[in-house]
């Protein structure tokens, strides 16, 4: 047909008719019916194609079958440039904010007030007291099980007298930071936090110890010498072992690094926000608590993305790095859950592990169901939020204990009818909507407890 190349198309151009069952486009040195002609108006007869033989061949095939790679069958996994922009995006985004934040109502974050968060008077420390009291219970965990392996002490007796140092490593904090005053609610939960540490890190001492004296391991030798003791209750971890991966050596410069990414840790744009939402909470105005509760999602779950970073990432691998602490799985890829249990099991590795390995695993060899021992972990975890938050701001309130209990039938349905990226969205929707009502719930009743009276 008549086309660009004038009548008898690309035949002229290639110097051969082309093959009944091609395309127009044969292959080069493959065998001619015609002979070689030059293409109309060629000045230059030398460039004459040989008889019976095409020299020009096309070009090399450029499709295939492929998937575009935001499909997901594509299996294209490389979005670090994606990432980036969306950091970029939220810093753009919120700078604004911290601006006009910054404008209205000044710099809200001070170091004399830092300080004032854990000190009212300068010359009294409660905090800093109980803290090293907290020797008194390692010392004492120690003691008995040195009598245990050494056979001087039964096992019934030895139970029991570790039971009540336990709940002493519970209840004697809890006990000071209600009666005493001059202790204030931030450092109240500081010194409550390492107490809880110190009870989960003894708990797994006593368990080990117990299991390598069933195994007659270690029937007539100390459990531990001290040092290996205080060794584990200041490395990254809960799970007590009797010999825990070192690595071979200090890395200067990852150790800067880390040091260098916890240097800040800012909430100032959080208090405006808070302040604000008393008038509505007061008022019961529902529409205003909405508004208030979503101006608050962001930077609440933003400085929960920092936190996170901050201690799992940065100061854990200090502490891992300087005390040459061989395992640095503190978390997983939370960040993909598509179920609310796969997030609890990989957010927090060191609770994690701690759970499964003296709570859930013990309860199912007693023969409890997984979903009776699932829900005996949420419970638990439940009790230890609702003991940070209820005991240092002297108010017994359910708000952290529901909002951790609530967890299980939201796990249910997650699992039960969202799948992939639902499930993933509905994990995200739970961190980010959850977290501001409990701390406007506390907030709110602080401030009505503390304040509002008082005004």
């Amino acid at each position: 047909p008549t086309g660009f190349f004038g009548e008898g198309g690309l035949s002229w151009v290639l110097g051969c008719d082309p093959p009944p069952s091609s395309s127009g486009c044969p292959w080069l040195g493959s065998p001619c019916p015609g002979r070689g002609v030059p293409s109309p108006g060629d000045p230059n007869p030398r460039h004459l194609n040989p008889p019976g033989v095409c020299v020009v061949s096309p070009p090399a095939g450029c499709h295939k079958v492929q998937e575009s790679l935001l499909s997901s069958a594509s299996g294209y996994s490389n979005y670090r440039g994606i990432l980036n922009w969306c950091v970029v995006m939220l810093v753009l985004s919120n700078a604004r904010l911290f601006l006009e934040n910054l404008i209205k109502y000044g710099i809200l974050v001070d170091p004399i007030q830092v300080v004032s968060l854990f000190l009212k008077d300068p010359y009294s420390w409660p905090s800093l007291c109980l803290i090293i009291a907290a020797n008194v219970f390692v010392v004492v965990a120690l003691a008995l099980e040195r009598r245990l392996a050494a056979g001087s002490l039964s096992e019934g007796a030895g139970a029991a007298l570790h039971t009540l140092n336990l709940l002493a490593i519970l209840c004697f904090p809890a006990g000071v930071v209600l009666v005493v005053t001059s202790i204030t609610p931030v450092g109240a939960v500081f010194t409550l936090a390492i107490y809880t540490i110190v009870f989960l890190k003894l708990f797994s001492f006593r368990d080990v110890n117990k299991w390598c004296r069933e195994r007659r391991e270690v029937k007539t030798a100390p459990p531990a010498p001290e040092d290996n003791l205080y060794y584990f209750l200041f490395a990254p971890t809960l799970c007590y072992e009797l010999n825990f991966p070192r690595s071979p050596r200090v890395r200067k410069r990852f150790l800067l690094r880390r040091l260098f990414e916890m240097r800040r840790f800012l909430f100032q744009w959080m208090v405006p926000t808070i302040q604000n939402s008393m008038k509505p909470f007061r008022d019961m105005d529902y529409s205003r608590i909405i508004e208030r509760l979503l101006k608050l999602a962001v930077p609440n779950h933003l400085i929960w993305l920092i936190f996170f970073y901050w201690f799992f990432h940065s100061c854990l691998n200090v502490v891992a790095e300087v005390m040459q602490f061989g395992d640095r799985e503190f978390y997983r890829d939370w960040w993909n859950s598509e179920s609310v249990t796969y997030f609890w099991q990989n957010w927090n590795i060191p609770v994690h592990k701690w759970c499964l390995r003296h709570f859930y695993k013990p309860m199912l060899k007693r023969g409890a169901s997984k979903w009776a021992a699932q829900t005996a972990v949420f419970l638990a975890s439940a009790f230890f939020h609702e003991y940070l938050l209820s005991v240092p701001l002297k108010m017994l309130r359910p708000w952290a204990f529901m909002g951790m209990a609530a967890q299980i039938p939201l796990a249910w349905f997650v699992s039960k009818f969202l799948r992939g990226n639902y499930g993933n969205a509905a994990v995200w929707m739970s961190l980010i909507i959850g977290q501001p009502i409990a701390v406007l719930m506390y907030v709110h009743d602080y401030y009505v407890l503390n304040y509002e009276g008082n005004q």
